[in-house]
């Protein structure tokens, strides 16, 4: 409960800070900025729609009523910062919406006043008024809730006027102040006093009727080395009355002893956080810790920032003791070069201490310290250098949060670590940890800073860190993203600015949990390896912190500088297992290509195919039934021409009679000039009802009966009949493999074969036209039928025939 009251002290700070600043203007509203221009009058062109008007940081030295006339929407106007001499408020008439008016830092010593009811923010500061410039006008300023004052006299009277006003912030701006009457300050009604003095001022009434006046108090320059300290004073360290619970003292130059009597006079009002920043002080060290009474305090913390030392031998035991002795909830003291800390031999009960960026180094430690309430220490920006010191001291402790960032700490491997279960944050980073760090962590943490380290590996035999969220391991030497094996809780991990080429597969496959990866600015090498990194940002879109601008190709050298996005890395080229399965399939159909070939003669085949294809093509755009009836012979005759001899004399002279009955084809006077061979075997097939096969010892080694064995056996105008004469006794292991087509002809079809004897020739030749006779009739047949059917289709509407004339 105590800790969220001091956060909300800190935050109405801030507020209050933030409190009088102008606000942004609203969307459609104009601003015109026309600062540091030095301008010595108002521009006369100002656009009319001016709602924020900035003349800041001009030579401004008198503003006249006509200036602001065009712009009656006005609503923010800044004149600081320039050399006005008297200005009367009347000039702002016609500005009925102003809010803002800003009028500090100028020379300003008469004020005309006239009553502007919507003002809320007058800041008056900075100038050189004989008194304070406020009037009755001023009182009747109702919503006003900031305003700023300066004046050389303060007196009870000029505060009299605005008693009734509800202010946020009272900013007294001084020069000069030769006068102050005591009293004065308790007559404002405001939430915050900002009082900024002169220098070399006794400020000691001020600061009594500051605590008086508000809930918060803000001084600067405090200055004042002669008169602060007086017997008056010391016979008046408690204050009635007192309002203030944050006290802030800013720019402070004061001897010691003047300094801890501001601490005893605080440590008795009813200020509860106490801020000094900016702190100088010296002098010799008489009063200590014996001489302050901690009694009756609502003190919860106290802030020292910036603290300069002008004391050569410091006393540790007056002055560090003075602090810890206070035994309050929170306290800082921050950049001070502070070399060592003293705490009492007794439990305190300190929750919160701070002592960054010091000099502070492992004596801290030597002595048992009692903090037993203890729930965060930071000590970041020192000298510390043994790690399981640090531990040692947490494990009686209620540590929750830890800062040891910018440090000088090392952990070896034989020394032992204990720390408190209650731990769940630490900050190691920028120090000298090297892999072993992780060997010395808490059990309970959850979040781990070990940026910029000496870190290599996170070692794998790390099983204990089950409950750790955040890693953050950048700027570091690490090879390869760890895996989340023993970091089951790990969602999100920063690994930036390490030595990682590509990340390894176990990453991918244990940190499943991981939501938020920033592992931009690596060395990446951007092969087959890095593949699923790339494609981890496209399933998981929003899990890389800082794609893609971060993630750059460092290796390969052709792909240096590429963003990772920008990289196209095939499966196949990736995949090593499909593409040693492409390989061999690939390897077995050649093998398989290669063998048809040479054992099938493939390549044959392939030619016979693309003309038998360009045939097919042809056949397809004519009618089947005009192709069939352009048959213009009985039978094309296949003969080597080895065994030209006995077709000339003996075949052809047999079947050709004197009555004409039989026409033959033969290629040596029937193919037409011009064409190629190929062509004209085609066309004769095609022309004859049959093929006549001369089979023969030399017909098997030629290459161009071949053909037309393939030809005639797919003949795609109509059923070619084929006849197979055996003129010579062919076994069939002489036929070549790629005659698969004659083998299976002659396993199928019955041969004619010549016989050697004479007197049996008569039979073959019978035979011979019997087959050629019984297919002509079938062909005359079919004919007849086909023209008769055509006729009667016709007759109905024509009294014209067809005549079939092209049927044998």
């Amino acid at each position: 409960v105590r800790l969220l009251r001091n956060t909300c002290i800190f935050c109405s700070i801030v507020i209050s800070a933030q409190g009088w600043t102008p606000k942004q203007p609203e969307e459609g509203e104009l601003t015109t900025n026309c600062s540091s221009m030095s301008l010595r009058r108002v521009p006369e062109d100002l656009t009319p729609t001016t709602t924020t008007l900035d003349l800041s940081y001009n030579l401004l030295f008198q503003i006249q009523s006509s200036d602001f006339r065009s712009v009656s929407n006005l609503k923010i106007l800044i004149l600081c910062h320039n050399r006005i001499q008297q200005l009367d408020i009347k000039a702002f008439e016609f500005n009925k919406e102003l809010r803002y008016l800003d009028l500090s830092h100028n020379r300003l010593k008469i004020v005309t006043c006239y009553s502007l009811p919507g003002l809320r923010h007058l800041d008056l500061s900075f100038n050189d008024f004989d008194t304070v410039p406020i009037c009755e006008e001023t009182g009747n300023m109702s919503h006003l809730e900031i305003l700023g004052l300066s004046g050389a006299k303060i007196q009870k009277s000029d505060f009299q006027k605005i008693a009734h006003l509800y202010l946020n912030t009272v900013i007294l701006g001084l020069r000069t102040l030769s006068y102050y009457e005591e009293g004065s300050l308790p007559i404002l009604n405001t939430t915050k006093l900002h009082m900024v003095l002169p220098k070399n001022i006794n400020f000691w009434v001020l600061l009594c009727d500051g605590i008086k006046t508000s809930k918060i108090l803000e001084m600067t320059n405090i200055d004042d080395k002669s008169q602060f300290a007086s017997n008056e004073t010391q016979r008046n360290l408690r204050l009635k009355n007192a309002k203030t619970s944050i006290l802030l003292l800013n720019e402070v130059d004061l001897l010691w002893d003047d300094l801890l009597i501001i601490f005893q006079l605080v440590w008795h009002t009813s200020v509860e956080y106490f801020q000094l920043q900016n702190v100088a002080f010296g002098g010799n060290v008489y009063l200590d810790h014996n001489s302050f009474d901690y009694s009756n305090t609502v003190m919860r913390a106290i802030k020292l920032e910036h603290v300069h030392f002008r004391i050569f031998y410091i006393p540790q035991d007056r002055v560090y003791l003075l602090f810890t002795k206070m035994d309050i909830e929170n306290l800082t003291i921050s950049d001070a070069q502070m070399p060592h800390m003293i705490f009492p031999n007794y439990p305190m009960r300190f929750q919160y201490l701070n002592f960054a960026n010091n000099v502070l180094t492992d004596a801290l430690f030597k002595k048992p310290i009692h903090l037993p309430h203890l729930k965060t220490l930071i000590l970041k920006g020192n000298q510390l250098e043994t790690f399981f010191l640090v531990s040692h001291f947490a494990s009686n402790t209620s540590l929750q949060h830890l800062d040891l960032s910018q440090n000088l700490l090392q952990h070896e491997n034989n020394e032992n670590c204990s720390w408190p279960e209650t731990l769940i944050t630490m900050n190691l980073s920028s120090n000298k940890f090297p892999d072993s760090v992780f060997r010395c962590l808490p059990r309970s943490i959850q979040i781990l800073d070990l940026n910029n380290n000496k870190i290599q590996t996170v070692p794998k035999a790390i099983t204990h860190l089950k409950s750790l969220r955040e890693l953050n391991v950048a700027f570091n030497f690490l090879t390869d993203l760890p895996g989340c094996s023993h970091f089951r809780s790990l969602s999100i991990l920063n690994i930036e600015m390490n030595l990682i080429l590509s990340p390894s597969r176990e990453f991918f496959q244990s940190c499943r949990e991981v939501k938020i990866l920033n592992a931009g600015r690596n060395p990446f090498r951007c092969t087959c390896e890095l593949r699923d990194f790339i494609q981890l940002q496209k399933n998981s879109e929003g899990m890389l912190a800082g794609w893609s601008d971060s993630y750059i190709c460092e290796y390969p050298l052709n792909l240096k500088g590429t963003q990772l996005k920008d990289v196209h890395l095939p499966e196949l080229s990736c995949n090593t297992a499909l593409l040693i399965v492409i390989i061999v399939v690939m390897l077995s159909l050649g093998m398989t290509v290669a063998f048809c070939c040479l054992h099938f003669d493939l390549l044959w085949y392939i030619r016979m195919l693309s003309q038998w294809t360009q045939t097919w093509n042809r056949v397809r755009k004519t009618a089947q039934e005009r192709l069939k009836r352009n048959v213009q012979f009985h039978a094309f005759i296949s003969y080597s021409e080895h065994d030209s001899p006995w077709v000339k004399n003996e075949l052809i002279p047999n079947l050709e009679k004197e009555d004409g009955s039989v026409l033959i084809c033969l290629h040596e006077r029937n193919f037409d000039p011009g064409k190629s061979v190929t062509e004209n075997i085609i066309n004769c097939i095609e022309k004859s009802y049959t093929s006549i096969l001369v089979l023969s010892p030399n017909f098997v080694q030629s290459e161009w009966c071949h053909y037309e064995l393939y030809f005639a056996h797919h003949n795609l105008v109509h059923e070619n009949y084929i006849i197979l004469i055996l003129l010579e006794h062919i076994p069939l292991y002489c036929i070549p493999n790629r005659y698969h087509k004659l083998k299976a002809l002659m396993e199928e079809k019955t041969c004619l074969k010549w016989p050697k004897d004479r007197r049996k020739h008569g039979l073959f030749w019978a035979n011979l036209r019997a087959a050629i006779n019984i297919s002509l009739s079938e062909t005359r047949d079919m004919c007849e039928l086909q023209t008769f059917a055509e006729l009667n289709e016709e007759s109905r509407g024509s009294t014209d025939s067809l005549i079939k004339t092209d049927c044998l």
